[in-house]
């Protein structure tokens, strides 16, 4: 391994590729994505057919609490397995890749494809890794997680870090460089995910790589752009619930193993995509909230007594507007004074009690406006609040003062933008 990278928390891998099949059924989205939309994954599985895929790689999230999760977990390894003994992954040793993704819209997205030291991950309030969530982290939706990734043998990366280089330094210069890489990929994603291409970095520009962090990742540099003494070097833009699963199995193996074998366990490490926060592309979208198992007018009728009652106030000068709409109607409720700096977290905030109080009730996190109004506005049960979007360029300033924003609070893109599994690493000796 390079030793450049040694004091880094991202560094080359031994990744994987698919070898001998179409890479266009081979590669779908994040298991995340299009939970309320059991209609997108049948069209997945239908496009996929018997073709080798990481379809059958992976455990969409609406099935996570399915009444056969434990065969379907089952297959999953089995699967994994079968393909490691059929030839079916080549491997590229300490390697990176450069990798430019089209999006549905034309724009291009940039990004790094290596591995980092969960060593310095932590999804805590309060961290001072370099490593950071971005968003609080749900505790109860680990140990599912947790259950999918504990025997697989391979890893599929759908986590996408971001960087704070908006002099961009780093990724961008690759894009002239592409000539000098071996090519990996070149072709279309299903479903709206654009075009993407993959290249193989060579050792010069894996040395470049390691310059270019280094000098961002230089302590005095970051305390005089955040001014504060802890600050962070990344941040976790998409997959935070992913990564922190894959920090949660390291820490088990660790209380197994002798710590002087740490350093060589393959779960030490997860694959990621490296984003830079800067890259034109990149547009933070809101994350949506739909209730289901509701009354709606007496879901609204809570908020609204909620706000007038001081429940969610008593903070910053201002109002929050919390937009709703169900099958009936829409509305905005007013919240003044609000305790929480983001009206999401004033939302959230209320839903969580409301929830807690309401067993039936269920909530989805929705990508897209349009697809949460129509989700609220075809079932008499729902209700869909609509938020607004984030200013990315206040992330990691946020994160650095004020630690992890509410739960889903912004999606980068919309979720045919987000990352499509394709890239694998082996995970168990």
């Amino acid at each position: 391994m390079n030793q450049l990278f040694d004091r880094l928390p991202l560094r080359p891998a031994d990744i994987l590729l698919p070898w001998d099949c179409p890479y266009e059924t081979w590669s779908v989205v994040a298991c995340d994505q299009y939970t309320s939309q059991p209609e997108y994954w049948q069209r997945v599985e239908e496009r996929v057919g018997t073709n080798p895929s990481t379809l059958r790689l992976i455990l969409p999230e609406s099935c996570l609490e399915g009444p056969d999760v434990e065969t379907d977990i089952m297959s999953i390894n089995n699967t994994m397995s079968h393909y490691i003994r059929g030839g079916r992954f080549v491997c590229h040793p300490d390697a990176l890749f450069y990798v430019e993704r089209t999006l549905d819209s034309g724009k291009l997205r940039r990004g790094l494809i290596g591995m980092v030291d969960l060593e310095q991950y932590d999804y805590e309030p309060g961290s001072a890794a370099p490593i950071r969530a971005t968003e609080g982290t749900v505790l109860s939706r680990i140990p599912p997680r947790v259950a999918v990734r504990k025997n697989a043998p391979i890893e599929l990366p759908h986590v996408m870090l971001l960087m704070d280089d908006p002099e961009k330094t780093v990724l961008e210069p690759l894009g002239s460089q592409t000539a000098e890489m071996t090519p990996l990929y070149d072709f279309e994603l299903m479903e709206r995910g654009g075009h993407i291409r993959g290249w193989k970095l060579t050792q010069d520009q894996q040395e470049q790589i390691a310059r270019a962090l280094t000098e961002l990742a230089d302590p005095q540099h970051l305390r005089d752009r955040y001014r504060r003494e802890e600050t962070m070097l990344f941040a976790v833009g998409d997959g935070n619930h992913s990564l922190a699963t894959a920090k949660e199995c390291y820490e088990r193996q660790k209380r197994l193993t002798p710590p002087e074998q740490w350093a060589s366990l393959p779960a030490r490490y997860a694959l990621v995509e490296l984003n830079n926060l800067h890259d034109d592309s990149l547009e933070f979208e809101p994350i949506h909230r739909v209730v289901f198992g509701v009354e709606p007018e007496q879901l609204v009728q809570a908020l609204e007594q909620a706000a007038r009652d001081g429940q969610l106030g008593a903070g910053q000068e201002g109002q929050h507007q919390l937009p709703w709409v169900s099958a009936d109607g829409e509305g905005c409720v007013r919240v003044d004074h609000p305790a929480a700096q983001l009206p999401v977290g004033t939302l959230q905030n209320f839903l969580d009690g409301y929830l807690e109080s309401n067993p039936q009730a269920r909530i989805d996190y929705i990508h897209g406006d349009q697809v949460a109004r129509d989700l609220a506005r075809g079932r008499k049960d729902a209700v869909a609040f609509l938020l607004p979007p984030m200013a990315k360029e206040a992330l990691f300033p946020t994160v650095v003062y004020d630690g992890a924003l509410p739960r889903k609070t912004f999606s980068m893109g919309e979720a045919h933008d987000k990352r499509f599994y394709l890239e694998g690493r082996k995970i168990r000796l």
